[in-house]
């Protein structure tokens, strides 16, 4: 949040008096952004006076991936038939059980192995990458459409979200030793940090996150939701994709993994950007 917005006492009059005259939700937002108030600032403080607005402010969100059918239990994921086992809509998050064989999941470990490094975080001031104390574990990127398993699992998750391919970034693989974790954090680039510009420019904000198993740790390892009180456990072949579509804590999109408490955690995951990723 931008200190030098602050939601002062002038402000809640103001949105009361909003709220008194009728105005919706998606109103109230587009007149505080054209005036100059930050979008994480504006809905902080709107959910504040209108505590009903979730639905309206989501509906008003920029476009965001989201499952092809939301009453299904079981999805045609391009060429493989996927369960979905829970789906939260506030926030957006959905589990689902064999997005990935045990197969694929054996052989893009495989293909990581030799790869990985010490993994990275983006630093905001610069927009560079930097090794953080906050994520411990080791990492690697593919290109986008590198190899036939690659392309075939970003297919899948293309037609299963009813996202681009050219919106994605490539997939990433982590492995988690013991003790290695990577503490909460949010997926997209905090507008208000002078570094985000520049990665910005490049495919636009990050909008959702595919977080696939690729084998299930002897103990620990969960993908924890602290703001949404949710833990999805590290399950082989199953995945959980969260979406977020304004850059903002309220999306509730705080999340981490917890630390492996035995054997080892392996990951891939997927970005999903609002604009082509080249």
């Amino acid at each position: 949040m931008d200190s030098r917005q602050a939601i002062t006492p002038e402000l809640r009059e103001w949105l009361i008096a909003q709220v008194a005259a009728g105005h919706r939700a998606e109103r109230v937002l587009a007149s505080m952004q054209a005036s100059g108030w930050d979008t994480g600032v504006a809905l902080e403080a709107i959910r504040e006076i209108m505590p009903d607005a979730a639905d309206e402010l989501a509906l008003a969100a920029p476009a965001m991936p989201d499952l092809v059918d939301d009453a299904a239990h079981r999805l045609l994921a391009h060429d493989r038939q996927v369960d979905v086992v829970v789906s939260i809509r506030h926030p957006r998050i959905v589990v689902f059980r064999d997005l990935l064989s045990d197969a694929e999941c054996d052989a893009l470990i495989e293909l990581a192995r030799p790869r990985l490094s010490r993994s990275e975080t983006v630093v905001n001031r610069t927009g560079e990458s930097e090794v953080n104390a906050a994520r411990t574990s080791q990492g690697m990127f593919f290109s986008r459409g590198e190899g036939e398993l690659v392309s075939a699992i970003e297919a899948r998750i293309a037609a299963l979200l009813q996202w681009p391919l050219e919106r994605g970034e490539g997939l990433q693989v982590l492995r988690y030793g013991v003790g290695a974790e990577y503490r909460p954090h949010f997926d997209y680039f905090d507008p208000a940090q002078p570094g985000s510009q520049a990665i910005l420019k490049r495919g636009g904000q990050r909008v959702g996150t595919v977080l696939m198993y690729l084998n299930t740790p002897e103990s620990g390892g969960a993908t924890t939701f602290p703001d949404a009180g949710i833990e999805v456990q590290a399950l082989r072949g199953s995945a959980v994709f969260f979406a977020y579509g304004q850059p903002s804590p309220l999306t509730r999109t705080l999340h981490g993994g917890a630390p492996v408490q035995a054997g080892e955690k392996w990951v891939a995951t997927k970005w999903l950007r609002a604009g082509r990723f080249d």
